[in-house]
């Protein structure tokens, strides 16, 4: 058996990142999600802290 590469030649200016980002996790299951979700914040945050979750909404009153 003989692996064949697959190449794609796009020119980096008129490629969609996020859409590429969006299809790529579109073919991972609900529990693949999760678990990347998961292994992200247990990266980023220290041992003991938790996730802030405050939202904070600034809006400007208009006389």
């Amino acid at each position: 058996m003989k692996i064949v590469p697959v190449v794609r030649k796009i020119v980096l200016k008129e490629i969609d990142e996020s859409y590429e980002d969006m299809l790529y996790w579109l073919s991972k299951t609900p529990q693949e999600r999760m678990a990347e979700v998961t292994r992200l914040r247990s990266h980023f945050l220290k041992p003991g802290q938790r996730l802030d979750k405050t939202v904070v909404i600034k809006r400007q009153l208009h006389p």
